[in-house]
């Protein structure tokens, strides 16, 4: 009687799983190969970020050098010379007047000109506008250049308070009016062949006028007259 003996196990082995089989059970050694894969830490991948950091460092460089040359500076402005040719408040609620300022630019850049678009001029007491705003001419300015102007803003009546007429009167008669002559519009600066968006542009000059009832012709300025450039 033949003797059966038991299967000899160590003929039968598991089939080895391969390399790829092991990935995708294993997420932790899937992760490994991937940090250690070279195409994720050599070839085109790799040259593609270093060379588009290198850029976008070149490019923050760039703008950052051209901001410190070519930063524009406000332009400024000073109030020279003024003159009333008539100043009738004896009819309220309007007033007329006829007067003209003498304004000069400066453009403080070196290497940026200044183009002023669509400006407008008119005078204020307190606040109230006794004049009607009047267009001035487009200005170039080339850098460190000093333009001046000299509109005559006035000619029609405006209505105003009560309160401009009564303080007009009484400044005439003690001989010091104070007025603010405003000019506003819009302007934009030019570096080389580089042109900026537009930017509204508002200037304020208090000017302190020596001015008796019925004078016509030019007045002294009183004080030193301060512009405030808004931009």
């Amino acid at each position: 009687m033949t003797k059966e003996h038991p299967p000899d196990k160590t003929h039968h082995h598991l089939p080895k799983m391969t390399e790829e089989e092991d990935h995708k059970k294993n997420p932790t050694t899937k992760k490994r190969y991937m940090a250690s894969s070279p195409i994720y830490t050599s070839g085109p991948y790799r040259s593609i970020c270093t060379c588009l950091s290198i850029f976008l460092l070149l490019a923050g460089v760039t703008a950052l050098t051209l901001w410190l040359v070519y930063r524009p500076h406000k332009p400024q402005f000073t109030v020279v010379g003024a003159a009333v040719y008539d100043l009738n408040a004896t009819s309220p609620p309007l007033i007329s007047t006829t007067m003209q300022f003498t304004l000069v630019t400066h453009n403080p850049n070196r290497r940026v000109s200044i183009y002023y678009d669509r400006l407008y001029a008119f005078v204020s007491y307190k606040n109230q506008a006794i004049t009607p705003q009047v267009a001035l001419p487009s200005l170039v300015h080339e850098h460190r250049s000093t333009v001046a102007v000299s509109p005559v803003l006035g000619g029609r009546a405006v209505p105003v308070s009560l309160e401009v007429v009564n303080g007009l009167t009484m400044d005439e008669a003690y001989g010091v009016v104070g007025l603010r002559v405003v000019v506003m519009g819009r302007l934009r600066w030019k570096a080389g062949a580089i042109r900026t968006a537009h930017y509204g542009v508002y200037v304020k000059c208090d000017v302190l006028v020596g001015l008796k009832r019925g004078f016509v012709g030019q007045v002294p300025l009183l004080g030193n007259p301060s512009c405030q450039v808004d931009i």
